[in-house]
């Protein structure tokens, strides 16, 4: 993590537990969010597919990647496969729903560690409070706002679409 310069420099496993290239997203606009299925803002899942949706046919350059997690209240329990049918079983979820990982501790995934550090939360914070804290990253590989848990999805369309208007090529 240490030579880290951007969210590309990193490559989380998948939902298969094979390599996923952030570097893939290169100038793009991403939503970075840790999500759970059992948990109070678990309906988030809805405001996420419809705020994909909705940006998604616009900017092609815009994605959300959902990094499931268990390390709150043990809301995420299952296995990957149960996750992914899950979303979209429950929330018709289209974007990318990585394999289950850590955003917390000793073993927290390097993009998570790398992200608390480009923006802390509340008070000065680095640590992931819960579920659904959503970092956005702008075209240049960098975060550019964090946002917690209670942040309803549809009430960050406007943020995106700012950073989406950023270096428009």
């Amino acid at each position: 993590m240490a030579s880290a310069t951007s969210f590309y420099d990193f490559s989380p496993k998948d939902k298969k537990g094979s390599p996923y290239p952030l570097s893939a997203t290169k100038g793009k606009v991403v939503l970075v969010v840790n999500t759970a299925s059992k948990c109070g803002f678990t309906p988030q899942f809805g405001g996420l597919e419809t705020l994909y949706k909705q940006l998604k046919s616009k900017h092609p350059d815009f994605e959300i990647i959902g990094f499931p997690c268990n390390q709150f209240g043990g809301q995420d329990p299952g296995s990957d496969g149960e996750i992914q049918t899950f979303c979209q079983v429950n929330y018709g979820v289209t974007f990318p729903i990585l394999g289950k990982t850590d955003v917390n501790g000793d073993k927290a995934e390097p993009v998570y560690e790398w992200m608390k550090a480009q923006k802390s939360g509340i008070l000065g914070l680095k640590r992931i409070k819960w579920n659904f804290e959503k970092f956005l990253i702008g075209r240049d590989g960098q975060v550019k706002q964090r946002w917690a848990s209670t942040t309803n999805p549809e009430t960050l369309k406007d943020a995106i679409e700012a950073e989406l208007a950023q270096g428009k090529k």
